[in-house]
């Protein structure tokens, strides 16, 4: 019967309703004594155990019914030798304000030993005085074990000099470690329960795939390295960012239940870097070589320099042209002949705009190209140093104008202009052209451009002293004759 039935009253079930049976306090207390991670026995103030759960059982072997009723640990959970001190230790918790931890030995039912580590506290009754003490224990290792556990996790939320930020099952941050919060230029509360992509420019696809895979299939195998442009006061800085994913599942649990995603990650911008400049000085120095053993197969110095700038746009430029000063070259300080014409440039060769293929030599006629004044081309000439040029952020249309007004092909952003010098002259200009997809060019590109240029001077030098020589070979032989 429910209380409300012994007492004579009614409630809400009707008279003919069935109760509903409910657990006792004694029925309660042992389902959670015995529900605990951690042993646990008590012992009223005559030092008799009066309490003894599962996990103790399972720790010494001794059952709740051959330990309840027994006077302290002497004999049977304690050498008889090492008793006083233990129940002293554990007496002391009855008077002490707190809790008290110890670590000693006691004994399984196998006669085994087991080193433990216990916490005390006094039980007091009604009238505030001890009525007894509670005892839980737990072996050495497995203590030791959580709190390495423990420190771990603070210290890489604290002092770790990697990031680190736990994520939820909603792929928003939970927990984030303070070099996490100054690698995305925010604070460590601020983060918390923002969108990623209220944090990071580029790369939140990346980044959200990566974190909703882990939670579905577990963690890669390797680490993952991915650019992200992360915003701060001076614009996006772009960042590459070493990353590991670790699943987290509750160990509370029957099955695993993911609780969110922890993300550790290291800035190898600088590095990764490196890396790159290297590659591309290796495959650039590679493609000079290539092309010098390739323009030396030439019979024509005019192909030579075509060969040159087909193997220069690998991976460089979209397009590329070679303009030559109209008329003789005049040496520094020389009088040019023709006034302003040596200003003028004629096109010698240009690769194809409309598609792939091979550089094509141009110009047979000898008309100048209609560049206007203050062209990037004709400024390479004047100054006899590299000119770069960029359309800049505009629309579409603008850029196309931009480039039409240039003379260069309508999809061209970027240019670079760099000299052709031989023999202390100048001989003209080859300009390299990037569309949109592409980047600006910068110093380093100028310096590749200008290697090319030595080279490709060189072979127009000698096709211009080759055909010199053919035509006073002709004129010789028709003196002769006459």
């Amino acid at each position: 019967m429910s209380a409300s039935r012994r007492s004579g009253t009614t409630d809400e079930l009707g008279p003919d309703e069935p109760e509903r049976p409910g657990p006792d306090g004694s029925d309660l207390l042992a389902a959670l004594l015995d529900g605990m991670d951690a042993a646990l026995c008590a012992f009223d103030a005559d030092g008799v155990v009066t309490h003894w759960n599962r996990e103790a059982e399972r720790i010494l072997g001794w059952s709740a019914r051959e330990a309840v009723g027994r006077r302290g640990f002497a004999g049977w959970a304690v050498r008889e030798a090492d008793a006083p001190e233990v129940e002293s230790r554990l007496t002391s918790a009855m008077h002490a304000p707190g809790r008290q931890v110890h670590e000693f030995a006691l004994l399984t039912k196998d006669g085994g030993r087991v080193l433990v580590r216990t916490q005390s506290a006094a039980v007091h009754g009604t009238d505030g005085k001890p009525a007894g003490l509670y005892c839980a224990f737990s072996e050495v290792h497995a203590q030791i074990d959580l709190e390495r556990s423990i420190a771990l996790s603070e210290a890489l939320l604290e002092d770790a000099s990697w990031g680190v930020v736990l994520v939820d099952a909603d792929l928003r941050p939970a927990v984030v470690n303070a070099h996490a919060a100054r690698a995305l230029g925010t604070g460590r509360t601020t983060v918390l329960g923002r969108p990623l992509g209220e944090l990071l420019t580029r790369g939140v696809e990346e980044l959200e795939n990566a974190l909703t895979h882990v939670l579905a299939e577990g963690a890669p195998p390797a680490p993952v390295e991915m650019w992200v442009g992360v915003r701060s006061p001076d614009g996006e800085k772009r960042r590459c960012w070493r990353s590991g994913f670790l699943r987290l599942a509750s160990p509370l649990t029957e099955e695993p239940v993911p609780l969110g995603v922890a993300w550790l990650f290291q800035d190898v911008t600088e590095a990764k870097l490196g890396e790159q400049e290297a590659a591309l000085l290796r495959f650039r120095a590679n493609q000079l070589h290539r092309a010098s053993r390739a323009a030396a197969e030439c019979e024509d110095p005019a192909e030579a320099a075509t060969v040159h700038l087909d193997f220069a746009l690998a991976g460089f430029a979209d397009h590329a042209v070679i303009d030559r000063v109209e008329g003789p070259p005049a040496a520094d300080g020389e009088a040019s002949g023709g006034g302003n014409r040596a200003r003028r440039l004629v096109r010698v060769a240009a690769t194809p705009s409309g598609g792939p293929g091979p550089s094509a030599l141009t110009g047979h006629a000898g008309l100048p190209v209609r560049y206007a004044d203050g062209h990037p081309a004709l400024q390479c000439v004047a100054r006899a140093g590299s000119v770069r040029a960029s359309a800049g952020t505009v629309a579409a249309e603008e850029a196309r104008e931009w480039a039409r007004a240039r003379q260069w092909p309508e999809d061209t952003v970027h240019a670079l202009c760099a000299v052709l010098r031989s023999r202390g002259r100048t001989l003209g200009v080859v300009t390299f052209l990037r569309g949109a997809g592409r980047s600006p060019f910068e110093r380093s590109d100028a310096t590749y451009a200008e290697d090319v240029a030595v080279r490709i001077a060189g072979s127009l030098d000698l096709a211009g002293a080759t055909d010199a020589g053919a035509r006073g070979a002709s004129g010789g032989v028709e003196g002769g004759i006459a």
